[in-house]
């Protein structure tokens, strides 16, 4: 990969911390990016749980492997910085239009020219933020699953604007870092991934919600029936149930009560998901 050696990864919440330390273990040089030291510091102890994971899940990864990716990534508050020297910025910061256009708005003034951007949205389209980047034919979609060491896809998204030789560039870096590339040849929201999976985690919610069923059920079903290794509330746990607000909450009314549902039932006590102090399910490490 000449065109890329230097990433930054903004956000430094579950995938972000994940695209972060991946990147830094297939041997780039990372930095990493929140608006605070509180959420700065919560990132790290994401970086530090991915070095023990790595270890356990990881074929060939070793104590010595997978410390020097830790020691590859750098960490900061400073938006400067951590655009001042990068050849590829990946967004992954909240699932809110009006966040991302702020972010795009001050990166499009700190950015070197040659600096690629690209965002990890899980739902908007790349054409919602394109005008905010400044540099349009240098923007476009990666879009990584979670756990991103064993579910290890990478959509890469356009849009008419899109330089094919940065998005060349991009899914070769996907490449570079493990991943499938998956190029999606023309724009659609929820991507390849998301188009299959939200309306799957929806319908779900809608049974816990209308009280058909209790979370706990509907996942037990849906594992032996299909033989899934996960069920949808347990996904949920792992997604962050304040990423599925979010995403609920710009849907349509129906969405929007669910979005309230989750919010009153789980998010307003403190249930956010895995390693956040439980959601649908108890998390003993919360």
């Amino acid at each position: 990969m000449n065109d890329i050696a230097r990433v930054t990864v903004l956000g430094a919440g579950v995938l972000g911390a994940q695209i972060a330390y991946q990147a830094a273990y297939s041997g780039f040089d990372v930095t990493v990016y929140d608006i605070g030291d509180e959420a700065l510091s919560a990132g790290r102890k994401r970086l530090d749980a991915l070095v023990t994971a790595y270890r356990v899940e990881v074929e060939g990864a070793t104590e010595a492997s997978t410390q020097a990716a830790l020691e590859r990534l750098a960490t900061t508050t400073d938006l400067a910085q951590a655009a001042g020297n990068a050849d590829l910025i990946i967004e992954a910061v909240p699932e809110r239009l009006d966040i991302k256009r702020e972010t795009y708005e001050k990166l499009a003034a700190l950015a070197p020219e040659h600096t690629i951007f690209a965002t990890n949205s899980s739902t908007l389209l790349p054409s919602d933020m394109k005008d905010f980047t400044g540099r349009p034919d240098r923007f476009l979609a990666l879009h990584f699953a979670n756990q991103i060491w064993k579910f290890n896809t990478a959509e890469v998204m356009g849009t008419a604007e899109t330089s094919p030789a940065v998005f060349d560039t991009v899914v070769e870096f996907a490449r570079a870092i493990g991943m499938v590339p998956i190029p999606v040849l023309k724009e659609r929201p929820g991507y390849v991934l998301n188009s299959l999976l939200v309306p799957f985690l929806n319908a779900a919610l809608d049974l816990a919600a209308g009280g058909y069923a209790q979370p706990e059920d509907v996942d037990n079903v849906w594992r032996i029936a299909t033989g899934a290794p996960m069920g949808p509330f347990q996904i949920y746990d792992v997604v962050g149930l304040g990423t599925a607000y979010n995403i609920l909450s710009s849907g349509d009314e129906h969405s929007r009560r669910l979005a309230a549902w989750l919010k009153e039932h789980y998010i307003d006590r403190g249930r956010m998901g895995a390693g956040a102090g439980g959601g649908f399910y108890d998390d003993p490490q919360g």
